[in-house]
This record gives C-alpha cells, structure tokens and sequence, in this order.
C-alpha cells in the first residue's frame, strides 16, 4: 500500500493532508513536467524526491494489482431506501 513509503523523518507514514497534496501536485506535475519529483515533494512537504518518487510507483503498483483483479471487491451491503414524495 503506498502509505508504506517512508518519510524524512523516518515514521514511515503519510499523512492524510500529504496523499491528498501528493494526488493534486500529481494531476499538477505530470510525467513530462522537469524535476518533477522534487516539485511534488515540495507541494506535499516533509518529503524527499525520492519519497514521492517511490510512493507514485507504491501507488502505480496497487493500482495494476487492483486492475488485474486480484483485490476481490467488497462485499457491500446495499439498502433500500423509500421515497417520501
């Protein structure tokens, strides 16, 4: 999973606020953007290049996995809801 990447400062985790400032300066600094894992980790703060860099390919990795259909899909439950017209 890609919060598994570790951080500079050795937790190992990234916070809530960083994958969401990592997915916006990913949709920001596409792959044909110069330096652009250093632009990311300075969008997502308390990262190094070469964390952001290997997050992404963390993510690029589950999302295969996911898409090969190996991740079963939830079991959810589905209710039915009445209208009140």
């Amino acid at each position: 999973m890609a919060s598994s990447s570790m951080s500079s400062q050795g937790s190992g985790t990234w916070t809530a606020k960083q994958n969401k400032a990592f997915e916006e300066a990913l949709a920001v600094y596409d792959k044909n953007t110069p330096d652009r894992w250093s632009n990311v980790a300075k969008a997502v703060g308390g990262k190094t290049a070469d964390e952001v860099k290997r997050h992404y390919e963390i993510l690029v990795h589950d999302v295969k996995y996911i898409e090969s259909g190996r991740v079963p899909f939830p079991n959810y439950r589905t209710t039915t809801r009445r209208s009140s017209d």
